[in-house]
Parts: C-alpha cells; sequence; structure tokens
C-alpha cells in the first residue's frame, strides 16, 4: 500500500470483514473511517466493499489468512506507510472449531482454534500497538462469546480459545491504561452468522439478532467518545437501555 494524500480522518481495521458481524460493522463504521477490511475470501471482501461505497463509504480491501503471521506483521508497516497511524482495530474473525467432548477433538482443529482465534489477535495487537497509541484516541473492540466465562459441554475448545482471547485482551487493556487507547471486549450473544448457524443449525435465524442490530455498538465502543477500558459489555444487555 502507497501513502495517499486524499485519505484523512479516523482509520479503522476489521478482521472477518467478508460477512456477518464483521460486514455489518465494517458498513457501519465506514460513515466515519477509511476502513481496512481483512479476510480470506476475496469474493465476500469485494461485496463488503460494493456495500461501504453504496453508503458513500471508502475501503482498503486486505485478502489474508489469520494463520499468515508473517503477512500479519507486514500490515502494521503497511499502514504506517500510508496512514502513519490506525484509530480503531476491530478484532472480529474467529472459527468455531468443532463442537464435540474435549476427548475426541482434533489437534489439528485445537491448533487452528489456537492460530484463529488467539494468536493472530496476539500478532496483530504486537503489529497494531504503535499505529494505536498514534492515534489521538486508539480504541480495540475484541469479539469474545459467553462461553468463555461459562463453559458447557462440547464447547470446549472455543471456549478454551475465547477465555484465552480474553485475558489477551483485558492484559493488553491494562497494560494501555495510562495512554490513550482504550481496549475493551464484546459478547455479541446469539446472533444470526454462519458461524451461529453452524452451531445451531435448527434454529430459525429470524428470531434472533441480525448483525446489523450489533454493528451500532461496535461503532460506539470504537468511538473516541468510549473511555471505559478493560470492560466486557454484553450486547443483549447494552439493547436492552435502547
Amino acid at each position: 500500500m502507497k501513502r495517499d494524500s486524499k485519505d484523512s480522518g479516523r482509520i479503522a481495521l476489521v478482521t472477518g470483514a467478508s460477512r456477518g458481524i464483521g460486514r455489518a460493522a465494517a458498513v457501519a463504521l465506514a460513515a466515519s473511517h477509511h476502513v481496512i477490511c481483512l479476510a480470506r475470501t476475496v469474493g465476500g471482501l469485494e461485496e463488503t466493499d460494493d456495500l461501504i461505497k453504496a453508503a458513500g463509504g471508502s475501503a482498503t480491501l486486505v485478502p489474508l489468512d489469520l494463520r499468515d503471521g508473517a503477512a500479519l506483521d507486514r500490515l502494521g508497516a503497511s499502514i504506517f506507510e500510508r496512514w502513519g497511524k490506525l484509530d480503531a482495530f476491530f478484532a472480529n474473525a474467529g472459527v468455531l472449531g468443532a463442537l464435540s467432548p474435549l476427548t475426541h477433538l482434533e489437534p489439528k482443529v485445537f491448533d487452528e482454534l489456537l492460530a484463529v482465534n488467539v494468536t493472530a489477535n496476539w500478532r496483530l495487537i504486537r503489529s497494531l500497538d504503535p499505529l494505536l497509541r498514534a492515534s489521538e484516541a486508539g480504541r480495540v473492540l475484541v469479539m469474545s462469546s459467553s462461553v468463555a466465562r461459562k463453559p458447557r459441554p462440547f464447547w470446549g475448545g472455543y471456549a478454551m480459545s475465547k477465555a484465552a482471547v480474553e485475558n489477551l485482551a483485558l492484559t493488553y487493556a491494562a497494560e494501555c491504561d495510562a495512554s490513550n487507547v482504550r481496549v475493551n471486549i464484546l459478547n455479541p450473544g446469539g446472533t444470526a452468522t454462519a458461524m451461529r448457524a453452524k452451531a445451531m443449525p435448527g434454529e430459525d435465524p429470524s428470531t434472533i439478532p441480525q448483525p446489523e442490530d450489533v454493528a451500532p455498538l461496535v461503532v460506539q465502543m470504537l468511538s473516541p467518545e468510549w473511555e471505559e477500558n478493560g470492560a466486557v459489555v454484553n450486547y443483549r444487555e447494552w439493547g436492552k437501555r435502547l
């Protein structure tokens, strides 16, 4: 990526931006940010870009596999070269793995859960930290799940990874406490996404919140006005206040 003199204002990075909550959040953030959309699927990213453009926003598309650690390391340098800072980072992307007893979980599935849900976010934080601190109001939002704190049978692999990424985020929040960076966690609850459909195949998606319902909270928590640090926010509780 090369520096563009027309780029100005706040810059946001959204992982998993090709569908679901990531896509909805990217489109909503584009009203106040230039959005860097990261995901593996090029076609999905292009669809997100079309929605952002239709709404009058702008985006930069980054087709990238979160398991490519070297590419994540280079991402920070690329963002610095073009914009010199990062104002908002939504660590949304994740994998469900397999719902099974822990003793039946295949090692390759366990390894992928750690690689995508935990290690990738650590590498991104490591790569993006100087850029977030260069912002007047750097904001980080990490996606989690209720199973991180309330384990249930057969969800052990996913729950383990979410508990780990919550601890990662809260540790980073504590380390940023004296800075202009705020780091928080979002538990969206049951939302009509492809991951939810995989976990709950018999559920009617029209009976639960849609990704577009959650997106305004993402925007709020990534705004300069959000001053809480180290908070775990549940969408269902926030929605009751509306």
